[in-house]
């Protein structure tokens, strides 16, 4: 038969997919707890009451897992106000004031989840990864806030923040959906012309919104952390906008231009094509891109509790220094910058 006579569809005989014995122990272990993502049965879309109720006991089991971040952590949390958003400034201890780096972190959560103190938390734990200031706006999300809002409010942000830092301090990242809005938001900066962060880091990121990707469906149910039926979550935030607009799916956006870029996913990441695409996307437009794939990992690794994680988090802590010295070299002068207000 012809390949272009091929059916549509592949059928596969069910099958018992084993935890594997090429990851370590502890990352064996997160793989046999079985799903932990949220529940396929998610809330019509035009059931708000529903909505909210599922983002407050999702949010409630998260912090449940997470509240003691604040605990252990060692350093200050300001906020701002910024428009009609929170701006949380997480500065770890040690840092100096003459250290005019910042990361600019867009929580994850599915477009729906994660505001609040949980941005907060999420903060803090990105300054601890990067050793470097973070910032982080808990922006506005459905069911009230469909897009474009997020990124309306990430963007108004971005523009204080090059107010008061030279661009070469700046690096963008964010996991998940907070990975879309990052490079949502860095296309709305290149194409309205404030300067473009120094790199962006995305973290098993979802950049195509219509559902195109391979591995949406070849690791459904093997990805213990995401699973198919976060998908309605997905046309909630889109509310009704053409699935292909670059700003809700960067895939199909010109990335030209894009500062350099890592992407970190896992074999078992529902989201692993997403990274790949987007990965070839960007090297295709010339930018300086990496892919880093973890075996077996699934939608951002193993929940913090393996080696492998440890190994991630150094790929970004590595990644993110290399690109402050290298694009604080290359700025025409970082003391240009030493009277903005901070």
């Amino acid at each position: 038969m012809n390949a272009l006579d091929a059916p549509a569809t592949l059928h596969v005989p069910a099958r018992d997919i084993p935890v594997p014995t090429s990851v370590s122990p502890e990352a064996q272990a997160v793989l046999s707890m079985g799903s932990l993502g949220p529940s396929a049965d998610l809330p019509p879309l035009d059931d708000v009451a529903g909505w909210k109720a599922y983002v407050a006991e999702s949010d409630g089991f998260v912090r449940s897992m997470v509240e003691s971040t604040l605990d252990n952590f060692s350093g200050t949390i300001a906020e701002r106000e910024i428009g009609a958003c929170t701006m949380y400034v997480v500065t770890p201890e040690g840092t100096s004031d003459e250290d005019r780096r910042v990361y600019f972190d867009i929580h994850g959560g599915a477009f729906v989840l994660g505001g609040g103190d949980l941005c907060k938390m999420t903060a803090v734990v990105s300054a601890s990864q990067v050793g470097a200031q973070v910032w982080s706006v808990d922006y506005r999300m459905p069911p009230d806030y469909p897009f474009p809002t997020p990124v309306d409010d990430l963007i108004a942000a971005y523009r204080v923040l090059v107010e008061e830092r030279g661009p070469e301090d700046i690096i963008v990242g964010g996991s998940s959906a907070g990975a879309n809005l990052a490079a949502a938001m860095i296309l709305r900066a290149r194409d309205e012309a404030p300067p473009l962060p120094a790199a962006a880091v995305f973290n098993s990121g979802g950049f195509d919104l219509t559902e195109a990707s391979d591995s949406l469906r070849t690791n459904d149910g093997v990805d213990n952390l995401l699973s198919s039926g976060a998908v309605r979550a997905l046309h909630l935030y889109a509310g009704g906008h053409n699935l292909r607009d670059p700003y809700l799916s960067p895939i199909f956006g010109d990335v030209t231009g894009f500062p350099p870029t890592i992407l970190m996913t896992g074999t078992r990441d529902l989201l692993l094509s997403d990274n790949v695409r987007m990965h070839r996307r960007l090297r295709a437009a010339g930018v300086d891109a990496e892919l880093h794939v973890w075996e077996a990992a699934g939608h951002g690794g193993f929940l913090g509790m393996a080696p492998e994680d440890a190994d991630r988090f150094a790929e970004l802590r590595r990644f993110v220094e290399k690109h402050w010295s290298r694009a604080r070299r290359a700025a025409p002068s970082v003391a240009a910058h030493s009277e903005l207000p901070t």
